[in-house]
């Protein structure tokens, strides 16, 4: 399929919406809501307060109770908030939901559901969809189960709020449905209420990120993948089925980037109606002295830290170079990133130390006991076997990121000229090492580098600029595509042109811009570290949030459209 013009200018197009086609009510669902675990945790909840400050109350967003043993850190509940609604939802459904607020800017109306009652019909449910919607359910494995059981609750929660409240087409509530793993409840309410005009995003497909992670060349070949083919060939029929499903079968289709926009067109066989860029909200950013206070408490930590890990002390002028994500060693590029380090050890312009940090979270057992004495007891024995992990891991011996620092000679020695230590842990302010959080950590980092293979949008250089950290990424990233769109002066963040075969053309050149960052004076790296902050201005959510408005009324449009062909059926039919 030859992907047309339309997709290359639909991220700029942007329409007046009229109050006929502005929604009153918003639903949001993502299994992300009220619970860390990638980068959609960040687009929700940094977005909550922009949309919160025009519909307030009327923003509802939706996520999974999956908190059994202990109390949700992003939650704040409150019995009262909805209690009517609630009380009539528990004894009509049998389910259990909990009502309060995300404890996010904003603090929108929240609900969280347990799911786990439905598994029972999930049989009954997965037939009904494989005979409406085509969506084949029976090859589907690991977390599919529990995601459509959660995805076709949120449906129930939505529904019964539309009819208990005696809400009506009038109100133009839309329902906002994120990733394959909520694609039931879209399916659910175009059935029962189709009075909702339905959205859904996808922020990476699942066939796209599969190709990638399984070490296919997906962008030079894109053209001549089909997505069905692929889906059988990489085991990803069930989730694959559900997403494409979903996109032709909503009211608006989204993704977060043109370069995704391109995969959905492909694989997907249906482009996107809009491009919704992931915005930043940047209130928690401190400024004046408190950015200053923390960014030296930041760089005080990662040097003890360091330094205990090590077993000697660091230059007082120590470089600190960081990079972040989920644990995709090749999508993510922390393949390309150690490769990078090495060569950057060999530059002859390199005369300070270098720490870099490898904060990508893994299977651990917890903090390592040694190096967490050592931190509370400078006196207390340390272990010097291992100078690379903070955290005791559960595979050591297998560990993609250990063996290629092995591999690269990377023993943290006294003489070595660049460090590495892997923090494989979330950064919450209670890993047992640290004990402080990723973004109190970032904002002591001089420079990062994310060189992605596979990234739809990339948070975290985005993050990093907004936190006066420069940053390296590729133009495989949509926030790397949007900074070459936009900007043609120097700004902060270097984009590097990456393909699917040019690994050492990437890696050094990443080298190279590391290498001329750190023979910078201060004076010099102050400079960059504000052109950062000023790119970060540009991408704030006052600035992207217009393409969730063209969202909504492209939604409402084409829910009046498809009220006129079919008559309103507000039965439940699965």
């Amino acid at each position: 399929m030859i992907i047309n013009d339309y997709l290359c200018t639909l991220f700029f197009k942007v329409k007046t919406m009229t109050t006929k086609h502005t929604p009153e009510y918003i639903f949001e669902t993502s299994w992300e809501v009220c619970n860390m675990v990638g980068g959609i945790y960040t687009v929700l909840s940094t977005r909550a307060r922009t949309l919160c400050d025009k519909y307030g109350d009327k923003l509802i967003f939706i996520g999974p109770d999956i908190w059994e043993k202990s109390e949700s850190p992003y939650f704040e509940p409150d019995n009262e908030l909805l209690k009517e609604w609630k009380d009539h939802f528990i004894n009509e459904t049998g389910l259990n939901i909990r009502t309060g607020r995300w404890k996010v800017h904003g603090n929108p109306v929240t609900i969280l559901v347990d799911f786990t009652p439905i598994f029972y019909k999930k049989d009954s449910i997965y037939s009904h969809i494989w005979e409406v919607y085509g969506v084949d359910s029976l090859h589907a494995y690991g977390d599919y189960d529990e995601s459509s059981m959660f995805g076709y609750a949120t449906g129930l929660v939505m529904e019964s709020y539309y009819r208990f409240h005696k809400l009506t087409k009038r109100n133009n509530v839309v329902a906002h449905f994120n990733e394959w793993m909520t694609t039931f409840g879209a399916f659910y309410i175009q059935e029962n209420v189709p009075e909702i005009a339905t959205i859904f995003t996808t922020h990476a497909t699942s066939i796209g990120r599969s190709i990638a992670g399984n070490h296919k060349p997906l962008y030079d070949y894109l053209n001549e993948y089909n997505g069905d083919q692929m889906a059988f060939e990489l085991n990803m029929v069930s989730k694959h089925s559900t997403e494409k499903k979903a996109a032709h079968t909503v009211d608006c289709f989204t993704t977060v980037s043109k370069i995704t926009g391109l995969e959905c067109a492909q694989l997907l066989d249906k482009t996107p109606d809009v491009i919704t860029p992931n915005g930043f909200e940047d209130d928690f950013v401190p400024t004046g002295d408190v950015f200053n206070n923390k960014r030296m408490a930041a760089r005080t930590r990662l040097k003890q830290v360091a330094e205990a890990l090590f077993g000697y002390e660091l230059q007082q002028d120590t470089i600190f170079i960081s990079t972040a994500g989920r644990y995709e060693f090749k999508n993510k590029g922390i393949d390309v990133f150690i490769e990078s380090l090495k060569r950057l050890s060999f530059h002859l312009q390199l005369t300070r130390e270098v720490v870099a940090f490898i904060m990508v979270p893994a299977h651990i057992k917890g903090p390592r006991a040694d190096l967490a004495a050592k931190l509370a007891n400078p006196d207390a024995d340390m272990d010097y076997w291992n100078r690379q992990t903070t955290h005791d891991l559960f595979d050591y011996q297998y560990d993609k990121i250990i063996e290629s620092l092995r591999w690269f000679h990377f023993y943290n020695l006294r003489n070595e000229k660049v460090k590495v230590v892997f923090v494989p842990s979330y950064l919450s302010g209670n890993d047992g090492i640290f004990n402080m959080a990723y973004w109190d950590l970032l904002i002591g980092m001089d420079i990062s580098v994310f060189p992605s293979y596979y990234e739809p949008w990339g948070y975290t250089p985005l993050e990093s600029v907004a936190f006066s950290v420069p940053t390296i990424t590729t133009d495989l990233s949509g926030f790397g595509q949007w900074v070459k769109d936009h900007y043609n002066k120097k700004h902060g963040a270097a984009v590097v042109h990456r393909s699917d075969y040019n690994f050492s053309e990437v890696t050094d050149a990443i080298t190279e811009i590391l290498a001329e960052f750190i023979s910078l004076n201060n004076k010099k790296m102050d400079e960059v570290r504000n052109r950062a902050l000023e790119t970060s201005k540009k991408a704030l959510w006052e600035e992207f949030i217009q393409y969730y408005y063209e969202a909504y009324s492209i939604a409402l449009i084409n829910r009046d459209k498809r009220l006129k062909k079919t008559p309103e059926n507000t039965s439940n039919t699965f």
